[in-house]
């Protein structure tokens, strides 16, 4: 906007001439739009509405979902740690280092206390995966989800020596290998819970908020801490339940989805990118890949629902590939190169409900690049919320299990969604991968955000969003 014209009497001294004044941008444009016959203001002003389209068009964000090269998801982090300052809590080992390295009273799992609980290296994955990228595989344990955890947060980089100046504050307990470790009675396994609180309750951060601005990662599910704390059974914990927890954030593996203080986040697959070009690497792979099956079918556990797919299966060897978990869980190397195998071969993988809604087999999934089939929508639409894309039918099939029952033929199902539907639902997966796998380095990835990232930024905006509501002491209300 142009300033006004003064008009007052000149100030300057006399005897001394006035200067001629240098023509101003406006009256310059206002000259030279004069000698413009109507016809040529009007090409003149097309022309600049012209140039101003060609400005936007070439600088507008671009649409990456049908990229086939889809840049890794850059880090949205403040390199400002004000806002994210994390105390890690030194507790004493026998909360964590003793639970791990005691890995000979918790059944099968003493190989993945290796490579800082990422496991023994994947070796017969060799000829499945690019040769670049084998080294990023490992057999890593779905439950140890609370050592990977550890290590990265003692490594981030926003963490603080000082308690006095945290935002937040992490409890590094091992809960999950807790509640599975020796034969024990239930009310034994929560002596180690009662033990914590004891040791939590009399440092300076637990003080000043009463534990509404702590965290803590279980690496089993939700179900297992919560054990009603009156019955005496073998199995899991009351840790949920105790009083103490009713101000704590919890991430999980799955959640309650009542619970407003619990976020879920990825199970740990066998893959952990050492850097974004093993991810970029790997995307390339899985869009190549020639998939001769329609679909696959994990079969986990045996029971009445699993019996129907396993028929629908078995009934269609040319368009199902069917293996068998119940009996070794494919969790050891052998079976888990052949079930990435038999992913890597299909466009479409059933994941039906098996101990839980959840489980790993779910990232395996998507993490071959084969689209995820769900029966229950608390199998992963209303579980992992900041990893998946908002919208399911973007990146999965979901089938009523009633229907599934009622006679409903799921290859006929999948057959109805054409070539490129199906593309495009993988290309949703394939861009979606770095958010639910965790990096090998402890410091994360350069410029990409992992399952890690993504989970501790869930939790301080959580903290965030209830400090700004003036609940926090009092989350448990909500």
């Amino acid at each position: 906007m142009s300033l006004p014209i003064s008009d007052h009497t000149s100030t300057e001294p006399e005897g001394v001439k006035e200067q001629p004044k240098s023509p101003t941008l406006k009256s310059t444009i206002k000259s030279f739009l004069s000698h413009l016959t109507p016809i040529h203001r009007t090409l003149l002003l097309l022309l600049i509405l012209f140039q101003l389209f060609l400005s936007v068009y070439f600088t507008r964000t671009p649409n990456n979902s049908l990229s086939k090269s889809p840049p890794p998801s850059p880090k949205s982090q403040s390199t400002d740690c004000d806002s994210r300052r994390i105390y890690v809590y030194d507790l004493p080992p026998m909360f964590n280092y003793q639970l791990k390295n005691n890995c000979n009273q918790l059944p099968n799992i003493c190989d993945n206390y290796l490579n800082d609980g990422f496991g023994p290296e994947a070796k017969e994955i060799a000829g499945i995966v690019p040769e670049s990228i084998q080294p990023a595989w490992y057999m890593t344990g779905q439950y140890w989800g609370e050592v990977l955890y550890h290590n990265r947060m003692l490594n981030y980089k926003c963490r603080t020596l000082e308690p006095e100046s945290a935002t937040a504050f992490y409890i590094p307990f091992y809960a999950g290998l807790a509640v599975g470790w020796g034969n024990h009675s239930g009310r034994e396994h929560d002596w180690y819970y009662e033990e914590l609180f004891k040791w939590v309750q009399e440092q300076v951060g637990w003080k000043r908020s009463n534990g509404s601005d702590h965290f803590i990662m279980l690496g089993r599910i939700t179900w297992d801490f919560r054990r009603l704390r009156e019955a005496d059974a073998v199995w899991g914990s009351s840790l949920l339940n105790m009083p103490e927890m009713q101000n704590v954030i919890h991430l999980s593996v799955e959640r309650n989805v009542w619970d407003d203080l619990e976020i879920a986040v990825p199970y740990p697959t066998v893959f952990h990118p050492r850097s974004e070009s093993d991810i970029i690497e790997w995307q390339r792979f899985v869009r190549s890949r020639q998939r001769n099956h329609l679909f696959t079918f994990l079969e986990p556990i045996k029971n009445d629902f699993q019996a129907i797919l396993e028929k629908q299966c078995l009934n269609e060897p040319t368009a199902c590939n069917h293996v068998d978990c119940a009996q070794d869980n494919c969790v050891d190397d052998v079976t888990t190169a052949a079930t990435m195998t038999a992913l890597l071969d299909s466009d479409f993988c059933l994941q039906p409900m098996g101990f839980a809604f959840t489980q790993r087999s779910v990232f395996d999934c998507m993490l071959a690049g084969s689209i995820p089939v769900f029966f229950w929508r608390e199998t992963a639409h209303l579980q992992y919320e900041l990893f998946m894309p908002v919208e399911p039918e973007t990146y999965s099939v979901f089938i009523d299990r009633d229907d599934v029952r009622n006679g409903t033929d799921i290859r006929r199902v999948l057959e109805g969604y054409g070539r490129e539907e199906v593309e495009r639902m993988r290309e949703k997966v394939v861009e979606y991968m770095p958010r639910f796998l965790y990096a090998e380095p402890n410091q994360g990835l350069q410029e990409t955000r992992d399952a890690f990232d993504i989970a501790i930024e869930g939790v301080l905006s959580k903290y965030k969003y209830h400090m700004e509501r003036g609940r926090i002491g009092n989350w448990n209300e909500i």
